[in-house]
């Protein structure tokens, strides 16, 4: 088994930095010596194929493509000891995740380049609408889109995408089992089988179970299930039918973690968060919880037709939920200063529906003597979500005491008077008896978006050494809301429709290398997020346009080594004109498309292998991401995006100390992030160490020890814009026993 998992780079040029490139036969362009010779295609033997982006909107191997794009393979997800998304991610900087609250829901609400992306995450090419948290146990890989990308995706994507594809039936027969044990209480199992039957026939079946506690969190815990059947037609065939379900459950306690401090009149969150033990958890467990879902069908048709042409369809119903009561640990009323806490909770009960087809037809054309290798396509979509939270009441929200202004500070308010709405800043008790009422909410949000899409990809080869690549998409998008009592709702509405495009230019000075030059655009509409995000549709935007997000970036890309080695650097610059600001002060206020905001960047990569035994994936982003303009409202001009690193970083390495023995380690670092825009409120910057060894026992049988966190340092990741910033996890290990049947 260690052959394997050392596979993630001889000549497997993933790019968990920035590009990936790595296959059994990988197609590159070879200048010829004369400018008018036709480039040839070069077959290179390397390892199984396992970090090529499955898109068939990238018409040209990654080497060649004039975009920044992270490829993260099983086998790294896997070898870093990855459960989750927001594990998998961790080797790609430059993302940071968002705290959630009502609103903007809890989940994997990410940010790609300092701009919100907790919407555009796809599977298989198919928008994953909904908020959600997701496992790794049916991906094949996780891939990551950076720069404005709507040519690619469609609304949204002003900083980028992410892709997850999933594991689908193969032609051959195996079964492997990974069962993992460790500290915190943490145990998880997972099989994945494929058995093949009839002519071209395979069946595949995945299921997880994982539970266990949050490393360094009193009382906090998580119970995940999931099973992913797949069946698969015509394997090898002109014509491929695949058929899969996606099932997906959690049953968590959710964490909001710690509260911040607050500024010296003790009016608002200020600074860091606050210095008590790490292990504070201020929730309550009687009412608490967090179950999440998802339940998608997927039907996809290939046919070749011959000559390079083929035809994808895919089809999508999908439903997915988002339950939870949670307790953001308030700082406000003044209570933090006083050494209390107030239990303010914070709910939703949301379900979006997602009803997609997308058709693509790829394939190579000749025109004169240029040769394309294109990809043009249709897409239509209806997305629906509901939510309805809870009414969550409590004597304390009664005031139990009027003149104290709900001020945990009145006679009685910390204990069974008030309900145990509050506590004490220094020693909470999970497990007081909370006594309130919780029922639905008297008020909900339904939202049904539309989209029907067309979009075209080209790469042309220009002479020996010179590749152009064009890409288009028209989108056409319409958004419906009804807000507010459920007997006396509010409509609001958005109709926008917007052409975006993706261009660059690619120089080949060898065989090996590329440098490139290319620009791509971006639009957000009003409502991007379908009433689940941080991106909704409300009065003060409805009548908006979309906002328009534009980059310009130059790139070089060189495989080494024999190409065992790939080296990426990008520097960018990413503009938003039209941001949709506040022109009034307060929460609900009007807004216009007057903001401008700029980041401007660098990203460095290097992954593969050095000699036969240590192979390496480092990756450093530098971004400088300005709020430049917000408005008539202008205390944040030149201000620092909120949870936008200014340095980041990821190294991790593992080396064969002997064809059984193979040992790991990694280090990530993430600079200070500011909470808000007003940078009034921040979490510090971290490094943290983690560290893995692996012995193969024999040809079948594998057993794997991963130590995360290995200095136990004390760290946040999610900063909120007020109240609160969320905990990463304390020390923890596991072993993991991996059996191939």
């Amino acid at each position: 088994m260690n052959k394997d998992k050392n596979d993630l780079a001889p000549g497997c040029l993933a790019a968990a930095v920035g590009l990936a490139l790595c296959s059994t036969s990988v197609h590159a362009q070879s200048p010829a010596p004369d400018d008018d010779a036709r480039m040839e295609t070069l077959i290179v033997e390397g390892p199984a194929h396992e970090a090529e982006p499955r898109s068939g909107k990238f018409t040209a191997p990654l080497l060649d493509t004039p975009k920044s794009v992270t490829v993260v393979p099983a086998s790294l997800i896997d070898a870093r000891g990855a459960t989750s998304l927001v594990d998998a991610l961790r080797s790609v900087p430059g993302i940071t995740f968002n705290a959630g609250e009502g609103g903007a829901p809890a989940g994997d609400n990410l940010k790609i380049r300092g701009f919100d992306a907790g919407a555009d995450v796809f599977v298989d090419g198919v928008r994953d609408a909904g908020s959600q948290t997701r496992d790794v146990f049916a991906l094949e890989q996780v891939e990551v889109v950076k720069g404005p990308g709507s040519a690619y995706t469609g609304r949204g994507a002003a900083g980028g995408s992410v892709n997850l594809v999933t594991k689908k039936p193969r032609d051959e027969a195996f079964l492997v089992a990974r069962v993992g044990a460790g500290t915190d209480a943490y145990a998880r199992a997972a099989l994945d089988g494929n058995w093949t039957f009839g002519d071209a026939a395979a069946f595949r079946l995945n299921v997880m179970g994982h539970e266990g506690d949050v490393p360094g969190r009193d009382e906090v815990f998580f119970s995940h299930r999931g099973a992913a059947p797949s069946l698969a037609f015509g394997l090898g065939k002109p014509t491929r039918i695949a058929l899969d379900y996606y099932y997906y459950r959690t049953d968590d306690m959710p964490d909001y973690s710690i509260p911040y401090g607050r500024n010296a009149e003790n009016t608002a969150a200020f600074g860091p968060p606050l210095d008590v033990d790490r292990e504070n958890f201020y929730g309550l467990l009687n009412r608490d919880f967090q179950k999440t879902g998802a339940d998608i069908r997927t039907l996809e048709i290939e046919h070749d037709f011959g000559s390079g042409l083929t035809l994808r369809n895919t089809m999508r119903y999908g439903v997915t939920s988002n339950d939870y009561i949670v307790t953001n640990p308030d700082d406000g009323r003044g209570n933090v200063a006083n050494g209390f806490v107030v239990r303010n909770a914070k709910s939703r009960n949301s379900e979006t529906t997602t009803k997609a087809n997308v058709m693509t037809l790829l394939g190579d054309a000749r025109t004169g003597r240029l040769v394309h290798r294109f990809a043009v396509g249709v897409e239509v979509a209806d997305e629906e979500m509901y939510n309805r939270g809870y009414s969550v009441e409590s004597r304390f929200n009664a005031n139990v005491n009027a003149d104290f202004a709900n001020s945990c500070s009145a006679p009685g308010a910390v204990g069974p008077l008030s309900g145990y709405n509050c506590t004490t800043l220094a020693d909470p008790n999970p497990h007081d008896p909370w006594s309130g009422t919780i029922a639905p909410s008297d008020s909900a949000t339904f939202a049904e978006a539309d989209t029907t899409s067309v979009y075209a990809f080209d790469t042309v080869e220009l002479g020996a050494r010179w590749l152009l690549n064009v890409g288009l998409r028209f989108d056409d998008y319409s958004i419906h809301q009804l807000s507010g009592p459920i007997d006396s709702p509010a409509l609001a509405e958005n109709e926008s429709d917007f052409w975006n495009h993706q261009l660059g230019i690619v120089y080949k000075p060898t065989v090996n290398g590329s440098i490139y030059l290319s620009s791509g655009t971006s639009s957000s509409p009003s409502g991007n997020t379908l009433g689940d995000g941080t991106e909704n549709l409300s009065d003060a935007n409805a009548d908006l346009g979309p906002e328009r997000t534009r980059t310009l970036e130059l790139g070089t890309k060189w495989e080494l080594l024999g190409r065992r080695m790939l080296l990426t650097t990008a520097v960018f610059r990413t503009e938003k004109d039209n941001a949709r600001v506040a022109i009034a002060p307060g929460r609900g206020a009007p807004q216009q498309n007057l903001g401008k905001q700029v980041v401007d960047g660098v990203e460095l990569g290097v992954i593969g292998n050095v000699g036969d035994r240590l192979q390496l994936v480092a990756s450093y982003t530098y971004l400088d991401a300005e709020i430049v303009d917000d408005g008539p409202i202008e205390s944040n001009d030149g201000n620092r995006f909120p949870n936008t690193p200014e340095h980041s970083a990821s190294v991790w390495a593992t080396y064969a100390v002997t064809p059984r023995l193979t040992l790991g380690a990694g280090a990530s670092y993430v600079d200070l992030r500011y909470g808000n825009a007003a940078n009034t409120v921040w979490i510090p910057s971290y490094t943290t160490y983690d560290a893995m060894a692996s012995l193969d026992v024999n040809d079948r049988i594998e057993v794997q020890i991963n130590v995360k966190n290995l200095t136990d340092e004390v760290y946040f990741v999610r900063p909120y814009s007020n109240h609160y910033a969320a905990l990463g996890e304390a020390r923890s290990a596991v072993v993991t026993l991996n059996v191939d049947f």
